[in-house]
């Protein structure tokens, strides 16, 4: 379904190349100021244009149509669009006989029987993810915490001085990268989460991996954990020390886990550290590069080059992404 959560609800809806994008957020609090502004900064985050990122320039400006008065949240619920502007339909008829691999062309089709709209993408269009970080502005204004999302790792690099040669010469090959986003929320209290299906960990997974292109991903040590004895993996609780206005160490009733080797969850429940975890993208599937692929048509492998306008590593543009998931689950705990 296109519909996710219970006490903050999001709704998508729309196709890459049809007139408009869009969402419809719900749960929201009355009197939270809320304005265009508010969520420019994210949005430009998001934007392409730059090294690596596809040359598609949309305007990307949220039109609120409803459930703001006055520059306040009125507590009904919040309807945003985004218009489609600079559309190149032509570029995707052939991929109605030769799908292309690593797409959702054939699945939709299927699932469909082949009345879904292809172009771009469609409904599985990365570009469903605009209206993905304007609820998130909304979530983090009504949560209150502290996110900051980054991207780590291009093509296996974790070296960053490296990777602007590495995206030029996959370029040059008409390839592409994929990368590792790392996420911080901090300022979440413990006690956050209902297992056993409605853990912290199962929502924002689930929320994760309605993002495309998403591959796998881990909370705190995650996959290194498995090589961990008990020993190393298991977190001490510490006293959690702050500075009143005196300047004086004060110990506070609530601990804190000493290495957050958990990601700030256990059993399911927030334990009052950063909530920590990693994303894994795929490479981007449009390639230049030739591919030999089936025509469904007529039953005979092709060679496929993707034209078209194309990321060479869409994970540039995911940390604010992978942030705004994040925050729409956590909207809906708090």
């Amino acid at each position: 379904m296109n519909t996710f959560g219970r006490n903050f609800r999001v709704e998508i809806f729309g196709e890459s190349h049809g007139p408009a994008i869009g969402i419809v957020v719900d749960g929201i609090k009355a009197g939270m100021p809320l304005s265009k502004d508010d969520f420019m900064g994210d949005i430009l985050r998001r934007k392409s244009g730059t090294k690596g990122t596809t040359p598609r320039i949309e305007a990307d400006e949220p039109e609120i149509l409803s459930g703001v008065f006055e520059g306040h949240t009125t507590g009904s619920p919040i309807a945003i669009i985004f218009r489609n502007t600079n559309t190149k339909s032509s570029d995707y008829k052939e991929f109605l006989d030769v799908p292309r691999p690593g797409h959702a062309d054939w699945t939709a089709a299927v699932k469909w029987n082949g009345m879904n709209d292809p172009r771009g993408g469609g409904h599985f269009s990365g570009r469903l993810t605009l209206p993905l970080v304007a609820a998130g502005v909304i979530a983090k204004k009504q949560c209150g915490f502290s996110f900051n999302a980054e991207l780590v790792e291009i093509g296996g690099e974790a070296d960053k001085s490296k990777w602007e040669s590495l995206l030029d010469e996959t370029a040059k090959e008409g390839d592409s990268l994929g990368g590792i986003v790392e996420c911080r929320v901090e300022g979440v209290p413990a006690g956050l989460g209902e297992p056993f299906f409605d853990s912290v960990e199962s929502l924002i997974s689930h929320a994760v991996f309605s993002i495309p292109g998403v591959r796998g991903i881990e909370f705190g040590d995650g996959f290194a954990a498995s090589r961990m004895r008990g020993s190393e993996h298991n977190d001490a609780l510490q006293p959690r020390r702050s500075e009143d206005e005196l300047g004086r160490a004060q110990t506070a009733l609530s601990p804190v886990a000493e290495k957050n080797g958990a990601g700030g969850v256990n059993g399911g429940i927030t334990n009052g550290a950063p909530i920590v975890f990693r994303v894994a993208f795929k490479p981007t599937s449009s390639i230049s590069k030739s591919q030999n692929t089936l025509n469904i048509k007529t039953g005979e492998m092709t060679d496929l080059k993707i034209k078209g306008r194309h990321d060479v590593c869409f994970a540039l543009r995911t940390p604010v992404i992978v942030e705004s998931v994040a925050a729409i689950v956590l909207a809906g705990l708090v």
